[in-house]
């Protein structure tokens, strides 16, 4: 599966509608350059330091940007993991949601994320927590969807791995301070589930906050596949699951757990 990570510069003075023709033509192109699955960052149109911005940018999945990424990818004839956007619940909730759609524009899986930020930050005080563990099945991969400060807590992985999962997608907004252990936690992930991993991340700046890029990938026994610096750009990576499968034949270390955990 080729898979192109799209590092979008999310910068403050930017209006949403012109970021957002970018990141649909950025959609297309990789698409033309033979992309199965394009992914984009965590919340890239409001950009996730825009807090005060959220209950302007909510709307439910199939709202306009929704409907607009899925004609997108059915357009495009891609899997697209659209990044996240705020969602806005029947019930008024707003969520930190991630969507993938299918290659036909329909939506494959949708992942509320389950750790908000708290830190200073006001993610914890404006979004609701979503309580699913999602995994969803890409062209015979069996994939596990995360966000960002999800990737600080090993559990959830686990959980994902218990699900099928083969593949981690962790659409990121993650801060320049805090790179390494974005660099870490994303090989740890991987060495310690036997599973591929992509880390795609915001690049740019918006008010206080500086986004690290440095969008990632690892294969199924921590080897990188491929690291951008803290530019725009794209994060071009061949994920084979076939490999995947056979280093957990091979090193069965899964089958080792003692705890279930």
């Amino acid at each position: 599966m080729r898979i192109a990570a799209i590092q979008l510069s999310v910068d403050g003075d930017e209006p949403g509608a012109l970021r957002a023709e970018r990141a649909h033509a950025a959609i297309h192109a990789e698409a033309r350059g033979g992309a199965d699955l394009v992914v984009l960052p965590e919340m890239w149109l409001p950009g996730f330091f825009g807090f005060q911005d959220y209950p302007a940018f909510a709307e439910p999945l199939d709202g306009p940007e929704g409907s607009t990424l899925s004609r997108i990818a059915a357009d495009a004839g891609v899997y697209l993991c659209a990044g996240s956007m705020v969602e806005k619940a029947a019930d008024g909730l707003l969520y930190n949601t991630t969507v993938l759609f299918g290659p036909t524009g329909e939506c494959i899986a949708s992942y509320r994320k389950m750790h908000l930020y708290g830190y200073g930050s006001a993610e914890q005080a404006t979004l609701s927590p979503g309580t699913e563990v999602v995994t969803a099945a890409v062209d015979g991969l069996a994939i596990g969807l995360s966000t960002c400060y999800d990737l600080r807590f090993p559990e959830l992985y686990r959980a994902m791995v218990d699900r099928g999962a083969e593949l981690f997608v962790i659409v990121a907004a993650w801060p320049f301070p805090r790179v390494d252990a974005w660099r870490c936690l994303a090989r740890a992930r991987a060495i310690e589930n036997q599973a591929a991993v992509v880390g795609c991340n915001s690049a740019g700046r918006q008010g206080a906050g500086t986004y690290a890029g440095s969008s990632c990938a690892f294969n199924a026994w921590g080897t990188p596949l491929g690291e951008l610096d803290d530019r725009p750009g794209v994060l071009h990576v061949d994920i084979d699951a076939a490999h995947i499968r056979a280093a957990r034949e091979d090193f069965p270390a899964l089958r080792d757990r003692v705890l279930g955990m």
